[in-house]
């Protein structure tokens, strides 16, 4: 188990770093916000087809000399939404701004033949490209690119601020209860099975309640949406935590823990879910986007490694009620830091203009 998992994060990490800038690098700059923020929308619709298959694939019994046939099979359903995935992503065109960085103009014209209505608009871009290409020259320093990822300050910035909210992407809390919600909500009263559907539910309210960020994160903006919704996340996870004082006697105890969990999810799928992976795609130069992607999201997959782990040890340590306040006390950090360190998107400040 553990070496096919280790496996599997070779495939998880190229494709959550590079599945965002291609959106990116391919989108109309009026809709960028809304077509990248597509990976946290269907990586939501995943992990609740991932509840669904645990609920459905609960009752499977065993067979002849097979022990654990259900979460076997639990495990292996996760094979057929990848294939599907696999097939499609050979439909694709390559990125327009990934062939201009290379000098192949002819074919980055192409392929954004193939993005947009018609020719004139497909044309319009690829100047667009060209020209902000060329600006990007001017910030070069001579330097390797790792270096002045560091050393030019507008790089600086733009990684300053998307590993701060891949960071807090990860000790908000989220996969806390995505990880581990069925022993959380067994722990509340709940049993085997209701674990598995109230889990459920939490996966339907990720998905469902990203939608509604497609509409607001090029309008009301993506620091605007991080500042609107720490707050909330961290209120929710200190509800969370506080319902484990209420006597397990009392239905209000089950009640209040589902409620909480539910309405944090409701908070974090508007904000600090799809924010994270279409603010670092975008906010870097062309030039070292693909390393700044990288390096995010090399962060955020660490500190997920690390929640993932510490998490039992915490839980055990301060309780339900120390950890899930923990968490809640990462969110009030992270308002600030989102306060003070991540400047508004160009993209989203200037939607309106492909730059």
């Amino acid at each position: 188990m553990f070496i096919a998992r280790f496996a599997l994060g070779f495939g998880i990490g190229p494709k959550s770093a590079t599945v965002p800038i291609y959106a990116a690098e391919c989108a109309p700059s009026g809709v960028r916000g809304a077509l990248v923020m597509q990976w946290q929308v269907w990586t939501a619709f995943g992990i609740m087809l991932g509840y669904v298959a645990d609920l459905v694939l609960y009752s499977v019994p065993d067979v002849h000399n097979i022990t654990g046939l259900n979460w076997r099979l639990m495990m292996g359903s996760a094979m057929l939404p990848a294939v599907a995935v696999c097939s499609f992503v050979f439909t694709c065109p390559e990125s327009p701004r990934w062939y201009m960085s290379k000098g192949r103009h002819a074919d980055a014209y192409q392929a954004m033949c193939r993005l947009r209505f018609n020719k004139i608009q497909a044309a319009r871009d690829i100047f667009y490209m060209a020209e902000l290409l060329k600006a990007e020259e001017n910030m070069k320093i001579g330097q390797s690119k790792i270096r002045e990822l560091w050393s030019v300050p507008r790089n600086r910035r733009a990684m300053v601020a998307s590993e701060i909210i891949m960071f807090i992407q990860q000790f908000c809390g989220v996969n806390v209860i995505a990880y581990y919600s069925s022993s959380i909500f067994k722990e509340s009263g709940f049993s085997d099975q209701s674990a598995l559907a109230a889990s459920l539910g939490f996966g339907v309210i990720n998905f469902v309640f990203a939608v509604p960020a497609i509409y607001t994160i090029d309008t009301f903006g993506r620091r605007n949406l991080l500042l609107t919704t720490f707050p909330f996340m961290a209120l929710f996870l200190l509800f969370t935590g506080f319902a484990f004082w209420i006597p397990e006697s009392s239905n209000a105890h089950i009640a209040c823990v589902a409620c909480g969990i539910y309405l944090f999810g409701i908070v974090y799928s508007s904000g600090e879910g799809p924010i994270p992976f279409v603010y670092s795609a975008e906010a870097f130069p062309l030039y070292v986007r693909a390393l700044g992607m990288s390096l995010a999201t090399a962060t955020t997959w660490f500190f997920n490694a690390t929640l993932s782990i510490t998490w039992p040890s915490l839980h055990r340590a301060f309780k339900p009620q120390g950890a899930f306040s923990w968490y809640a006390a990462w969110n009030i950090i992270g308002w600030w830091l989102v306060l003070l360190f991540m400047p508004v998107s160009t993209f989203h400040h200037n939607r309106r203009r492909d730059i």
